[in-house]
C-alpha cells in the first residue's frame, strides 16, 4: 500500500500486479477507482464485510451483503439498477458483468 500526500487518497495493491486508487471523499463515502482484479475485488469484498458497508455501481448494480439489506436500499437507487447480494470478490465481478 502507497499513500499519497493527500490525506483523503490512497493507493493499494495486491502484490499481483493490481491496483485500485481509494479516495475518502466523506466520512461515509469511499471510492475505488480504476480497480479490477481477482486481488482487488477480494479486498473491496472485505472492506464492504468490515464496514457492514453497500456498494454502489455508476450506471451499474446496488451490491449488498444480506438479502434483508436490500430493504434499506435507497427507492432511487432500487428503481434505476439491480440490487444483487454478493460477498465475495468473484461474486461482486458477476454482479457487476452481469448488469
Amino acid at each position: 500500500m502507497g499513500r499519497d500526500s493527500s490525506p483523503d487518497f490512497l493507493q493499494v495493491n495486491t502484490g499481483e500486479y493490481e491496483w485500485a486508487d481509494v479516495y475518502f471523499s466523506t466520512p461515509t463515502s469511499i471510492t475505488f477507482t480504476r480497480f479490477g482484479g481477482e486481488g482487488i475485488m477480494d479486498l473491496l469484498a472485505a472492506v464492504l464485510e468490515r464496514l457492514d458497508a453497500t456498494l454502489v455501481v455508476p450506471g451499474g448494480p446496488t451490491v449488498v451483503r444480506r438479502d434483508e439489506d436490500r430493504a434499506h436500499v435507497h427507492p432511487a437507487l432500487r428503481d434505476e439498477w439491480p440490487v444483487v447480494v454478493a460477498r465475495t470478490g468473484a461474486g461482486i465481478t458477476a454482479a457487476i458483468e452481469s448488469a
